[in-house]
């Protein structure tokens, strides 16, 4: 198991839609922990495969941190199957630096989806869980948190992004 390093907003990868997992070879389970890992290390509730450079459909979920009787998931080609009610929360992002927003989400979803064994499984959140669940199927779309915020707030992060560059290649 290693530590990956954790792609940032601009890459491209974190803007395509990730292509379906085909056979689990051992390969796809070196990802899984890898993944896994990044995503403790991190710390993070959860990781989708586009956040490590990898376009597979392929995320995992860990919010026991913060909500103790829930499992770590592997979703392996993941899909909403069920939504309910409606959630406006702050969100924060991996793979956007410095960057919280408040995020309208399903306050209950239900995803079906296949674990490292191949066995498919549904899996049903509410409030933490549900955000994560769907925070990570946007990864998998292409689609990252400053897609859910207006363009003046997007515009805004792209700005203070280039000023923390320009900061970081002037110190070094």
């Amino acid at each position: 198991m290693a530590v990956r390093e954790i792609v940032q907003f601009p890459n491209p990868v974190l803007k395509a839609k990730a292509k379906p997992v085909g056979e689990i070879t051992p390969e796809i389970q070196t990802l899984i922990d890898d993944m896994i890992e990044t995503m403790y290390a991190a710390p993070g509730v959860g990781l989708a495969a586009p956040q490590v450079g990898v376009s597979l459909r392929l995320a995992v979920i860990d919010i026991s941190s913060r909500e103790e009787k829930h499992p770590l998931l592997v979703l392996i080609n993941p899909e909403v199957i069920a939504v309910d009610g409606e959630l406006l929360e702050e969100e924060g992002c991996l793979s956007v630096q410095e960057f919280n927003s408040n995020v309208k989400r399903y306050a209950k979803v239900t995803v079906r989806a296949t674990d490292r064994h191949g066995q498919v499984y549904e899996v049903t959140g509410e409030d933490l869980l549900a955000r994560a669940l769907q925070h990570e199927l946007d990864h998998l779309n292409g689609q990252i948190i400053l897609d859910h915020v207006s363009p003046l707030k997007r515009e805004l992060y792209k700005r203070r992004l280039k000023k923390m560059k320009k900061e970081e290649e002037s110190a070094s």
